[in-house]
C-alpha cells in the first residue's frame, strides 16, 4: 500500500482552517485560539493580543487581558528554546516536565557559573538555591514586580559584569536569572501586567496563588509526547526536524514521542518525510484568504522548513539573522510581505509580490480591520524586519 502524500496546497489549506486564519474559520474566544495554535508566542507582549485578533471575531484587547489575568485559562510560561509563550492552562504540566525542565537544567549551570565568575559567591549553585528560597519566601507574602523583589530580597540585589571598559561588558542584574529559573520549574508565574498590554511588565506570583490547584509536572517522556501530540494537531504534517527545532529538544526525544503517540509517516512535496497525528484528516480546498500576522506569530514560527508558504528570496526581508520573523502579510496561504503602522496607528501594507486586484483588496480589508481593532494603539517591535524598517509610508 502506497504511503499517503500530503501536498503543499493541502498544507496551506490546513493553515487556513486549523490556524483559524481564513475568515470563515475564525474563532470567538482567547482560549480557543490558544488551543488551536498549541501555544502563542509572547516574547513581544503585543504578539499575544495580535495573534488572537487575527484569528477571532468579537474579541478586544481587554478580553485577552481578562483571559490571561482574571479567568487564567491561558498562562505565560517560559519553555521551548528558552522562549516565552502563552499556554492553555491544561498544557502547563507537559511543558514543566519536558521542554521547560530541559531549559531549567541548562540555565542552572549557566547561572551558577556566572555567579561564581562574577564574584557574587564561590559556590554558584548554593547561591542559586538560597536566592530561590528567599524569593519564594517573599512571594509567599504576595505578588511583586522585579524591581520590588530586588529592593526587598537582598539575594536579588546583585549585579554581574561591567568590570572592564569593553563596550559589550555592562552590569547585568541577577534577579531576572533567579525568576527565570523559578519560572521554568513552575514555582513562580508571570501574573498581572504592570503596564499597557503592548508591554511586558510582569508582576511575579507563586504558582499556587495564581492557579490555586497546581498539577504535578508530567514525566519527561509523557510531557514531550503531549506537546508533540498537540503540535501535530496544529502543524502536522511536519518533519522530525521541524518538531525538534520547535521543541528545542533532542532528536531522541522527538523519535520517542512520535512512537508514543503512534504518529504516521507521510510523503511531502519536497521529497521529505512528514509526520501526522494518527487521526489526521485533510482540510480540503479553501477559498483564497488574507491575513496580517504579528512578529513571531505562531504560524510563521511553527516550522523550521517553510518553503510551502514562504519564498526563500523573501527571507532576508522578513526575518532577522537569528531567524526571528517580523510582521507578515498572507495571501492564499503564502507570505507575500509585511505590515507596519504610521504615526496615527493606521496599518499599512508593504508587499514583496504582486497579489493581483483580489489579493490586494482582501489585504486592504484586513488592514482596515486591524486598524480598527488597534484603535490608535501603535505597536513597537523589537524584532522589526528589514522590510518593516524600509517600508514607505504615505
Amino acid at each position: 500500500m502506497a504511503r499517503r502524500r500530503i501536498s503543499d496546497s493541502e498544507r496551506r489549506s490546513r493553515i487556513a482552517v486549523r490556524h483559524a486564519l481564513a475568515p470563515g474559520h475564525r474563532l470567538t474566544d482567547v482560549a480557543a485560539v490558544t488551543r488551536s495554535m498549541t501555544v502563542l508566542h509572547a516574547t513581544e507582549a503585543a504578539t499575544v493580543h495580535l495573534a488572537v485578533a487575527a484569528r477571532a471575531e468579537g474579541v478586544k484587547p481587554e478580553d485577552v487581558d481578562a483571559e490571561l489575568y482574571d479567568a487564567r485559562s491561558v498562562v505565560k510560561q517560559l519553555a521551548m528554546r528558552r522562549t516565552l509563550f502563552v499556554f492553555p492552562r491544561e498544557l502547563l504540566p507537559a511543558a514543566w516536565g519536558s521542554a521547560s525542565a530541559r531549559v531549567a537544567t541548562s540555565e542552572r549551570k549557566r547561572i551558577a557559573k556566572a555567579i561564581a565568575a562574577g564574584g557574587i559567591a564561590p559556590d554558584g549553585e548554593a547561591w542559586l538555591d538560597a536566592a530561590r528560597e528567599a524569593t519564594l519566601a517573599r512571594l509567599a507574602e504576595g505578588p511583586a514586580t522585579t524591581a520590588e523583589l530586588r529592593a526587598q530580597v537582598p539575594e536579588l540585589a546583585g549585579m554581574v559584569g561591567g568590570t572592564t571598559d569593553k563596550a559589550y561588558d555592562r552590569p547585568v542584574p541577577v534577579a531576572p536569572w533567579v525568576l527565570t529559573h523559578l519560572g521554568l520549574e513552575g514555582k513562580v508565574l508571570r501574573g498581572r501586567n504592570a503596564g499597557h498590554w503592548r508591554l511586558n511588565k510582569p508582576t511575579w506570583t507563586t504558582a499556587e496563588d495564581w492557579l490555586g490547584v497546581v498539577d504535578e509536572p508530567l514525566g519527561e517522556d509523557a510531557g514531550y509526547a503531549t506537546l508533540v501530540h498537540q503540535w501535530l494537531t496544529t502543524f502536522g504534517p511536519g518533519t522530525a526536524a521541524d518538531i525538534q527545532w520547535w521543541l528545542g529538544s533532542t532528536k531522541t526525544a522527538v523519535t520517542r514521542a512520535l512512537a508514543d503517540i503512534g504518529a504516521v509517516e507521510v510523503d511531502l512535496d519536497d521529497g521529505t518525510t512528514g509526520w501526522v497525528h494518527p487521526s489526521d484528516e485533510d482540510a480540503g480546498p479553501v477559498e483564497p484568504w488574507a491575513a496580517l500576522l504579528p512578529t513571531l506569530d505562531p504560524t510563521v514560527m511553527g516550522w523550521r522548513t517553510r518553503g510551502f508558504y514562504l519564498s526563500q528570496e523573501h527571507v532576508p526581508y522578513l526575518f532577522d539573522t537569528n531567524g526571528n520573523a517580523g510582521t507578515t502579510a498572507w495571501w492564499d496561504g503564502r507570505i507575500v510581505g509585511c505590515w507596519v503602522q504610521d504615526q496615527e496607528g493606521v496599518v499599512r501594507l508593504s508587499l514583496l509580490e504582486d497579489v493581483g486586484p483580489d489579493g490586494l483588496a482582501a489585504l486592504e480589508l484586513e488592514a482596515q480591520r486591524l486598524t480598527a481593532w488597534l484603535d490608535g494603539t501603535v505597536i513597537g517591535n523589537v524584532y522589526a524586519s528589514r522590510q518593516m524598517k524600509q517600508a514607505r509610508l504615505p
